[in-house]
């Protein structure tokens, strides 16, 4: 085994091993919970968009403490100022200076809930945060935490009181992910586990953040193929051209559909190379929310999912026998 296989190999393990951990309290949701791994690797932020009680915090308060790594929730309400997520400058009488002290942004894994009922000002606190890693404030700009991550819940079925997220800024999420109701037999295991004590209390590490960092290195070095690059652009290209949407797919979702895509190769057993099936399986969640439909695909009841299905239903898959040799 070469050296480069076995950083993939050392990365597939330490994901596999994550989510196992995670899968210990989020009881049934494999998937869920590998998307949001997918978010991780890929040094993407996850917007989790589902009804209350589910599992969204749980889900983020899990994978931070599976890494190690700081935490820190910011609940959102309509007066929640931007000073309180990135922070502010505090007199100090003894100094005769101003001080700053860091808001809950400066932390790795940031639960932000329920983010559309924050006003569109302090929604806007986040964007260079989650596209620069940093927080530009009182002229100074102040690098964010490596790791970064951003996981943000939103209810989808309450409007009173809500500020829709712009294209901007829903634009900056990798994924958006649903985890979906438990279905009867996991929800009976689920009141067992949890009739003593809550959900991840035991929950113990399964490596730190410097072993993340390693492994979205490894990420980046999965090899994808000319055809695979081809077959991304096809799907995207195709959002654009589509007669049931008025707005597209830009190209940072391109970028961020083959980065989903080499982070979701790194969960097969071997072979780790982008296939057309690893694209197929991230292109609901990385393009269904970057979508603006039109009036009469909203009055006919289609959704960024059902357009993106049947675009890849109309895309020609391309032909990858093998690890490509070469770009």
């Amino acid at each position: 085994m070469s050296p480069g296989d076995e950083e993939l190999a050392s990365a597939h393990r330490r994901l596999e091993a994550l989510a196992a951990n995670v899968c210990r309290v989020l009881l049934g949701k494999e998937e869920p919970v590998r998307q949001a791994i997918v978010a991780l690797a890929s040094a993407g932020h996850l917007l989790l968009e589902d009804v209350p009680g589910v599992g969204k915090t749980l889900l983020a308060r899990s994978l931070a403490r599976s890494i190690r790594a700081s935490y820190c929730r910011i609940q959102c309400t309509p007066d929640l100022l931007p000073a309180d997520v990135t922070g502010t400058s505090v007199y100090d009488p003894r100094e005769m200076v101003f001080q700053f002290r860091p808001g809950p942004v400066f932390h790795q894994v940031v639960l932000v809930d329920e983010i559309n009922r924050a006003t569109p000002r302090t929604q806007a606190a986040l964007l260079e945060a989650m596209e620069e890693r940093q927080v530009t404030l009182d002229g100074e700009t102040r690098p964010l935490p490596d790791p970064f991550l951003v996981l943000a819940t939103q209810n989808p079925v309450e409007m009173e009181g809500t500020f829709p997220l712009p294209e901007a800024q829903l634009d900056r999420f990798l994924l958006r992910v649903k985890i979906g109701y438990p279905d009867a037999g996991t929800e009976v295991r689920m009141l067992e586990a949890q009739q003593e004590e809550k959900p991840g209390v035991r929950l113990e590490p399964v490596f730190d953040v410097k072993d993340l960092s390693e492994i979205q290195a490894a990420v980046r070095r999965v090899p994808v193929s000319r055809p695979i690059r081809e077959y991304v652009t096809s799907i995207v290209d195709a959002t654009r051209r589509s007669e049931e949407l008025e707005l597209g797919a830009s190209p940072r979702a391109s970028l961020a559909l083959q980065r989903a895509a080499q982070a979701r190769a790194l969960f097969r057993p071997d072979d780790w190379f982008v296939t057309p099936q690893d694209v197929k399986e991230m292109a609901l969640p990385v393009l269904g929310h970057r979508l603006l439909l039109g009036m009469r695909s909203r009055l006919a009841g289609a959704t960024g999912e059902t357009v993106i299905e049947r675009i890849l239903r109309g895309t020609v898959v391309p032909v990858v026998p093998g690890p490509p040799g070469a770009p």
